[in-house]
This record gives C-alpha cells, structure tokens and sequence, in this order.
C-alpha cells in the first residue's frame, strides 16, 4: 500500500489544480488507487494504470462537483478493525 497526492485539473470555463490524498494497493491481480476524500476509485493492471486511471475518474467526477469544503485527508494509516457479524 502507498500513499500519495494526486494533482487534477477541473475543467469549466477555467483550468483549475486540485491536490488530494489517495491511496493504492494491490488486489489480487489488479491494483486498487482511490481518491481518499471523495468516493472515487479505479483500477489497474499496474500500479501506475491504477493511477492514471484513477486520474481520469477523479477529473470527471469533479468537473460536477463543488471543490469547496473538500475534506482535508492528513495522514491517513492502515489500521485493522475488527468486526462481528451474524
């Protein structure tokens, strides 16, 4: 698992930059990279694909979405929780 900062452009009638946490990981034969502060994710055969795809999803998903008040994601860690279910 590594984590880094991803620099996407929001197109309107503006290019704007905006840098966010996200992380990515191996899963099975595919990598897994997700946008930490949004619901946005994608994968990969590499981690690089993973990536740049998931530069892709994260520019769509914010050409409609508000950048205001966008979660700031410092620090993130892998931690194991423990859960019961029936």
């Amino acid at each position: 698992m590594s984590i880094f900062r991803c620099k996407f452009l929001k197109t309107n009638k503006l290019m704007h930059e905006l840098t966010v946490t996200s992380i990515v990981w191996q899963e099975g034969n595919y990598y897994v990279a997700q946008c930490l502060p949004v619901d946005v994710s994608s994968f990969g055969e590499t981690r690089d694909e993973a990536i740049q795809n998931l530069d892709e999803a994260s520019s769509l998903y914010f050409e409609d979405a508000p950048t205001e008040n966008l979660p700031s994601v410092q620090n993130p860690e892998l931690v194991e929780v423990h859960v019961r279910y029936a």
